[in-house]
């Protein structure tokens, strides 16, 4: 008995020590994140794995009768952008895996602040496998040529380097805000590359999929060639493999393997989100409950992803908000992950990294603003 307290001494220590650390994460998550930390990540796994799988969803069963619906504001005036109005363009409809098609399935609505008349943000829902008729997928579509991505390091993730910045939306860019969305896994489980304003905080890996930002306002997904950082590109972030490319499946991809997702196995059905860039070079944010890394990338394509991937995982993690007043204010939880901490986040400092959507910059100035 004596020796058992003597090893958790240690234990405990280390614990206490851990969840005293400023957090936005709660407690019960940050527990988890602890004993993966220290030599549990079986554990964590081996838990997760029976839970989900004894509370995978059946397949059939009654499909949904309507969609929920989605907060907007269509008597909003414009805000000044500095851009001269042009032609209003709509990705296609959506097609859905189930027909007849739900009441405003799949058609893209417009959703929160409107620039130079237009809104650069426009949401999709839609079932995405005939299997699961009751299972939504959200899609967001992020119009580029109106608007600014913007990454940022976390408190803890990247786990290193500086500056790290905020660890928020800097107070003094709320004017332009639009909205934000989590980014990818932890470096210790894609040991992906992260930079931003020329700084790299993790190296860029060869072959993995990168969502790379450039200094002209430009986004795209792309497998990353290996070299130097090129000058033009403002910020980068890699999150394995990617799962879709020229407007299709990897070849590679399946879901009993590991090399999109370790901890949890790709076959098991969780929250799971990704990033995709159209054939216009718009980006495509779409996330979904009870998911396998394979019926994520069907939803991409579906969205109009022609290269994608995936970002993070699991009910806490997956987040879109968005906000219908500057600075902030009148925000919207895009998704309806319970766990989810909600319209607050990002807008506090956070323990991982993530990436805001604003209205371009006047001065055409598209390094990441830090505070």
């Amino acid at each position: 008995m004596l020796l058992v307290l003597v090893m958790l001494v240690p234990l405990s220590v280390s614990y206490a020590r851990y969840m005293s650390r400023p957090s936005s994460v709660p407690w019960t998550v940050r527990s988890v994140e602890w004993v993966r930390d220290n030599h549990g990540a079986w554990l964590v796994s081996l838990t997760e794995r029976v839970y989900y799988t004894l509370t995978a969803p059946k397949k059939g069963g009654p499909g949904l009768v309507a969609l929920p619906s989605l907060a907007t504001d269509s008597s909003q005036t414009a805000t000044r952008s500095g851009h001269q109005s042009r032609p209003v363009y709509t990705p296609p409809p959506v097609k859905p895996a189930i027909t007849p098609a739900l009441p405003g399935e799949g058609v893209w609505r417009p959703v929160g602040r409107m620039v130079n008349g237009q809104y650069p943000l426009r949401v999709a829902l839609f079932r995405n496998e005939r299997d699961y008729p009751r299972i939504l997928t959200y899609a967001v579509w992020i119009d580029h040529s109106l608007t600014q991505l913007a990454l940022y390091p976390g408190r803890v993730e990247p786990p290193q380097g500086s500056p790290r910045g905020p660890m928020m939306v800097p107070l003094d860019q709320r004017t332009r805000l639009l909205a934000v969305f989590n980014s990818g896994f932890k470096y210790e489980d894609s040991h992906g590359g992260f930079a931003v304003n020329g700084h790299v905080y993790t190296p860029l890996r060869v072959g993995d999929g990168t969502l790379v930002i450039y200094n002209d306002g430009r986004v795209d997904i792309v497998p990353w060639r290996g070299g130097a950082l090129p000058a033009n590109v403002v910020a980068a972030r890699q999150n394995l493999p990617m799962i879709v490319d020229n407007g299709k499946p990897n070849p590679h991809l399946n879901n009993n393997g590991a090399q999109w997702g370790w901890t949890l196995g790709n076959s098991v059905r969780v929250w799971r989100s990704g990033v995709g860039i159209d054939r216009r070079g718009n980006l495509i944010y779409v996330a979904a409950p009870q998911q396998t890394v394979m019926s994520l990338a069907a939803a991409l394509i579906r969205a109009g992803a022609v290269r994608a991937l995936e970002f993070d995982i699991n009910v806490y993690w997956p987040t879109f908000n968005y906000y219908r007043q500057p600075d902030g204010r009148s925000p919207v939880k895009l998704l309806p992950n319970a766990q989810n901490p909600g319209i607050t986040r990002y807008l506090v400092p956070d323990d991982r990294d993530f990436f805001a959507v604003y209205t371009r910059p006047r001065n055409g100035d598209y390094a990441v603003p830090f505070q």
